[in-house]
């Protein structure tokens, strides 16, 4: 899941990065609502956190430019406002839901999966290739049955490699998906990357060439016998 972040505090930001890293997604900061209607129109995200009050573009008008553009992404409101007329303000402006600071990172990852479940026609279907398999739903990975224990971004990558079977994996496409803007990879960091996804697979079993590199293009799956 790609989010992006509008928040203004550098330090609140930083934490629910943390959290939102922890929990395999993808996270995009913006610290104004300029920036974070900029943001917002040069890529897909899944969810919007979005803080009310912010610098240049308040949170509430931002939410309204962006339905009044026709952007349907689910968007939760985030501020330190605990008063009913705020938060119908919030959801009479188009946001999905409201969550007043303090926040309690169970809370909030209850109801990002909330809005998820919400935006979805179906539940996420289990990927499989070969004996590999992941379950976006419960964010597991396994080999004939043994389980992968995978970094956020091993995981991210391995997602993507599977939605992508023998389709050449680009390296940029990569580091778009799973890297943040904010935060963008250096080359032997994606090869660290790669390599260990490689030798967990290869630790439960799998063949190390399950992840092919095609040289100077990128990733793809090797083809199943």
């Amino acid at each position: 899941m790609r989010i992006l972040l509008v928040e203004d505090d550098a330090n609140l930001a930083d934490t629910l990065a943390e959290v939102l890293t922890g929990q395999h997604c993808v996270v995009d900061i913006a610290r104004d609502g300029e920036e974070g209607w900029e943001k917002s129109q040069s890529d897909d995200y899944n969810l919007i956190l979005l803080d009310v009050m912010l610098p240049k573009l308040d949170g509430i008008n931002l939410c309204r430019r962006l339905r009044a553009h026709s952007n349907n992404i689910p968007i939760l409101m985030v501020t330190a406002l605990d008063m009913s007329s705020d938060k119908v303000q919030g959801l009479d402006a188009g946001a999905d839901d409201y969550l007043v600071k303090p926040i309690d990172p169970p809370e909030l990852m209850a109801r990002i999966r909330a809005l998820s479940r919400r935006a979805k026609v179906a539940e996420p279907t289990v990927l499989r290739w070969g004996e590999l398999q992941l379950d976006p739903g419960m964010h597991e990975v396994s080999y004939t049955g043994q389980s992968v224990h995978l970094t956020p971004k091993e995981y991210n990558i391995l997602e993507l490699l599977l939605h992508h079977g023998r389709q050449v994996l680009k390296r940029i496409t990569i580091v778009e998906h799973v890297w943040s803007l904010n935060d963008p990879p250096r080359e032997d960091t994606i090869n660290a990357t790669i390599k260990s996804l490689r030798n967990k697979l290869k630790g439960a079993g799998a063949p190390h060439n399950l992840i092919e590199t095609i040289h100077g293009v990128g990733y793809r799956l090797s083809q199943l016998s």
